[in-house]
């Protein structure tokens, strides 16, 4: 059995979207429902934090530190570095009032996946797009609900995303010259009521974990969308998993506070960022293009 650790105690209304800088060793992370971009030292507990004045849901790393780029509910910005100014570059959903950015992740060209999620889930209303290398938004999947669970395998020939109200991940044949996606079927269906795929992240033999949302859990699966592990957590909403560290064995996974009363009374590490040790690394996290 394997021990989870509280890494950094807090109450995030959304944690979402942590990602490990190599580079620097530190973890970044957002609030969503708080408009915020966080970073963090695990070593010495040390965070601080952006504040935006819109929902920011997902990013990936530029190169050499330079920044970043994000995925808010006005589209896609870039950021120059810590506490710079948002640069809009397109907003390809302005045209859908109730969608935001939610969940994404950059291919090994720099491309930013990211997809958006619609909240009244009355309809198929969100989408997962790809801001190319000439800074175009690329529809590549529509029909979805929430889209979550961006990742990619170690060569770049598959693509995984989820769509979480829906506890289903799909897989894509990913052609990694084009940036276009083909072949999509269904990874791993996971049944109703008992936590759904949220965000993701792949280790070095290939393996795709997911945070089960609602599930109190995180679980790896195979390539091929068998279940190998399940670890229990002291949260009931984990939303999404980086491994970390030096040696990149270190999963830290991001929590939900904004939760019933009930709920964080009986799981009162709910909100803050978990840490459990794995037995297989994970892969250095591709950085945007630009």
């Amino acid at each position: 059995m394997r021990n989870v650790e509280i890494a950094f105690k807090t109450q995030a209304n959304l944690g979402e979207c942590p990602r490990w800088d190599e580079q620097q060793q530190l973890l970044y992370w957002v609030d969503i429902n708080a408009f915020q971009l966080h970073r963090l030292d695990p070593q010495t507990g040390q965070d601080e934090f952006l504040q935006f004045d819109e929902e920011i849901a997902c990013f990936s790393l530029r190169p050499g530190n330079s920044g970043f780029v994000v995925g808010m509910r006005s589209g896609f910005h870039l950021l120059d570095g810590w506490n710079t100014n948002l640069q809009p570059v397109v907003d390809p959903e302005s045209s859908l009032q109730s969608n935001r950015f939610n969940d994404g992740r950059c291919d090994a060209k720099g491309r930013f996946l990211a997809g958006s999620v619609y909240p009244p889930k009355d309809h198929d209303g969100a989408n997962l797009w790809s801001l190319g290398l000439d800074l175009t938004a690329t529809k590549l999947v529509e029909g979805l609900l929430t889209s979550n669970g961006a990742a990619f395998s170690p060569d770049n020939k598959t693509f995984y995303y989820s769509d979480t109200p829906k506890h289903a991940i799909y897989t894509a044949d990913y052609d990694l010259a084009s940036g276009e996606i083909s072949g999509t079927r269904v990874f791993h269906q996971f049944e109703f009521g008992n936590g759904r795929p949220d965000g993701a992240a792949v280790d070095a033999e290939g393996c795709y974990w997911t945070a089960l949302y609602e599930g109190q859990r995180i679980a790896r699966l195979s390539p091929a969308g068998d279940i190998l592990e399940e670890i229990a957590l002291p949260a009931r909403c984990p939303t999404m998993l980086a491994f970390g560290d030096s040696d990149l064995k270190t999963l830290y996974i991001t929590t939900v506070g904004g939760r019933p009363e009930a709920e964080l009374a009986e799981f009162p590490a709910s909100g803050s960022i978990l840490k459990v040790r794995v037995d297989v690394p994970g892969l250095i996290e591709n950085r945007f293009f630009k």
